[in-house]
Order: C-alpha cells, then sequence, then structure tokens
C-alpha cells in the first residue's frame, strides 16, 4: 500500500508526478497525440462540456458498479486499455496486470507490450489480447492462439491507425535498441531523473524495447521499430478479413477504434461481441472529434446489439458516468494508469483505479442512481452541437 507521501488524490497530480519522475523522452512518448494534438486535447476537454442534473434527497444508500464485459464479471466498469511498448517502469505489464487484477477488472494487453502474454495472464487471467493487423492471417493467428493458449479470454482488434507520427512539438527520440550509443545519448536525461534510473538498476536490467508478443515460434522477439515496419507494410485489412479472425478466434471479439456509425453497423454484421469507441488517444488522424461525442450517434446506432466501449480522455470517475450516461458499457484507460506507474509503480497504477472507482461512487449518489446500469442519457446536460453531427 502507498504510504501517505506516495498516494496521490487525482489523475492529474499523477501526471504530474509521472513528468517529473520520467526522462524527457519517455514521459513525450506517454503524452503523445500526432500533429497539432486538437484530437488528443479535445478527448479530455469534451468532458468539460457535459454537465450532471442531480438529485438532492431519498438518494441511495448503497451504488454498485459492478458488471460484465466480454463475458468477464468486473467490479467497475473501468478496464485497461492495451498500450505499447513500456519503458515506464521495469515491471511493465505485469505490474498493471495485478494491480488491474486486485481491483476486480480486466488488462488489456498490448500486441506490442513489452512483456509476454504468459507473463501478464498469469497476473491476470481476466486478460483480453489486443491485436494490430499485422504480418498477414497466419501470424495473426498464431499470435492469438498463443494468447488463447496462455488464457486470453477475449481478442481485440485495433484499427485505428494512419501512421501518422508528426508532432508539432516535437517527437522524443525512441532508438532501435538500447546500445551503447543510444545510453550515450540518453544519458543527459537519465541524469536529471535518478528515481527513473534507480528503479532500473534495482531491477538489474534495462528498458526492453522489444516486442516479445509478435515473435513467431523460435523466433527472436522483433524490435518496436521492426514490428512497426511489418505492420506499415501489411496490406490493410478489410472486413471479410475481420470477420475471418473473428470466426477463427471463436471468442468474445472486440473491435477497437470506431468512430463511425457505419463502423459500428458493420462490426455488429461481422459478429463481434464487442466495439471500443476511440481516435487512438489521439494519435491517429488529428482533426477527429472526441470520442465521448461520438458515442451518442454510435450507440443510437447499434443499441444494445453490441458491448459499447469508450476509451479516450477518461480521467474522473465523473467522466466514466457521463460515458456511461450515454450509451457505454465500460471505458478503458491509457494514459491515466500510466501516470500512475511512472508516479509509483503498481501501487500507482491501484491508486488510479482507486480514483476512479471513488469518483464513479460520489457521482452515482449525486444523480441518485443505485447502480451504474440504470444511468441514462437524461442523467447528462449535453449542450447543443456537442456531437457536432452533420445534419442531413
Amino acid at each position: 500500500m502507498a504510504s501517505t507521501k506516495e498516494w496521490f488524490e487525482t489523475v492529474a497530480e499523477a501526471q504530474r508526478r509521472a513528468k517529473k519522475r520520467l526522462p524527457r523522452s519517455v514521459y513525450m512518448a506517454l503524452v503523445a497525440g500526432s500533429e497539432r494534438g486538437v484530437t488528443m486535447n479535445d478527448n479530455v476537454r469534451a468532458f468539460d462540456e457535459l454537465g450532471f442534473r442531480p438529485h438532492i434527497a431519498d438518494l441511495p444508500a448503497e451504488r454498485n458498479q459492478a458488471t460484465t464485459v466480454m463475458g468477464q464479471e468486473l467490479s467497475m466498469p473501468v478496464l485497461i486499455s492495451p498500450t505499447g511498448v513500456q519503458a515506464v517502469h521495469p515491471e511493465g505489464e505485469v505490474a498493471v496486470a495485478r494491480a488491474a487484477a486486485a481491483a476486480g477488472t480486466a488488462m488489456g494487453l498490448s500486441s506490442f507490450a513489452s512483456k509476454p502474454v504468459e507473463e501478464v495472464a498469469a497476473a491476470n487471467p481476466k486478460l483480453f489480447f489486443q491485436t494490430y493487423w499485422v504480418g498477414g492471417r497466419d501470424a495473426i493467428l498464431q499470435r492469438a492462439e498463443r494468447a488463447r493458449a496462455a488464457g486470453a479470454k477475449g481478442l481485440i482488434i485495433t484499427l485505428d491507425w494512419t501512421f501518422a507520427t508528426r508532432r508539432d512539438w516535437g517527437s522524443p527520440y525512441i532508438p532501435e535498441k538500447l546500445d551503447l550509443k543510444a545510453l550515450l545519448k540518453f544519458a543527459p536525461e537519465g541524469i536529471t531523473r535518478p528515481k527513473y534510473l534507480l528503479d532500473w538498476v534495482r531491477s538489474g536490467k534495462l528498458p526492453d524495447l522489444t516486442t516479445p508478443n509478435l515473435a513467431g515460434p523460435g523466433e527472436e522477439a522483433p524490435t518496436f521499430f521492426g514490428a512497426y515496419y511489418q505492420w506499415m507494410t501489411t496490406p490493410l485489412p478489410t472486413w471479410e478479413d475481420i470477420r475471418w479472425l473473428r470466426e477463427q478466434w471463436g471468442g468474445p471479439f472486440a473491435v477497437k477504434g470506431i468512430m463511425h456509425p457505419d463502423d459500428a453497423r458493420r462490426a455488429v454484421d461481422i459478429g463481434a461481441t464487442a466495439i471500443s469507441v476511440s481516435n487512438h488517444g489521439g494519435n491517429n488522424l488529428d482533426g477527429t472529434p472526441a470520442s465521448i461525442r461520438a458515442l451518442p450517434a454510435i450507440a443510437d446506432a447499434v443499441g444494445d446489439q453490441v458491448e459499447i466501449l469508450l476509451d479516450g480522455g477518461i480521467r474522473r470517475g465523473s467522466d466514466v458516468v457521463k460515458a456511461l450516461a450515454l450509451g457505454a458499457r465500460a471505458v478503458m484507460i491509457g494514459r491515466a494508469y500510466l501516470w500512475g506507474m511512472a508516479a509509483n509503480g503498481e501501487a500507482g497504477v491501484s491508486n488510479v483505479l482507486q480514483i476512479l472507482r471513488s469518483g464513479i461512487d460520489e457521482a452515482l449518489l449525486g444523480l441518485g442512481r443505485s447502480s451504474i446500469h440504470e444511468l441514462v442519457p437524461d442523467d447528462i446536460i449535453v449542450p447543443e452541437n456537442f456531437t457536432r453531427a452533420v445534419k442531413r
């Protein structure tokens, strides 16, 4: 359990501590975003435009947050979103998985993760394995079957990526591997962040910039950039490719990156269990609206035909409640837990999850709802033109 000094009360404070603790290149990789950062910033700001309609009496003495996502029982409607290679903390995704398991929620593991799926699944059996369309059908299926053998309960296919990497504030230097040349280049940053360096010294290893879950049988794990190049040069998938993968997998299956009602309908048509309304945290086509702006129209389009998740901009429990009231079943968090881990390791991730759990409970109380399943759009004040819908 974190000490009082290590404990933080908001995700914003976790971010401040992460900025102080991490070398600049590592921190800027977490901030990410593409081009001007319009979408990245809108993901957060859009929640501020939404208000609540609270009640003041006959409020419920107890509030229930339990739900299910892709067949897994969760104690709260917040899941860990898959994120790529993590140089934030030596224990990486394994520490995140333990914190999620302790909180009674599920872990999404990226195929670009720094830890093998077997280790992460052992830390949290409520595991969903995420993949991109990289390397062709045989390679993708082989990775999925490896994840299934490790214990993964569901498969997530992420489709929202245009390979846009330019940033107006500059992209951080990320080496192909941590050789002597890279270490010398990073030395000035590392010297100014001794606590970060000490974590790695104590672990007896360097940050791993390889992607072990993309390695074929008997192969060495490719570097992040090696895997990224393979992804860029793989022919883009069709909806029939996605249908094929869903059929081959046969279990709970989610399509991540939905921002258009037509794509939500197509995901339903191919038999998806869930969809994630997501713009990749603003790391994609800049100028795309916040994911919460797209949610109401998508919920109207597919209703209860598929489980709807929302990914992007979640910083408070009240944000979670707003998303659920507008049609989401649960949300996924990315930067929030990475900042928590940067601030205080596994305990920091647990801290972030507790902040969100408490905020959800407080918002339910204020709205007079005894369960997240009672939330409805009328609980939220949605300003005119919030969704930026095109009039026809």
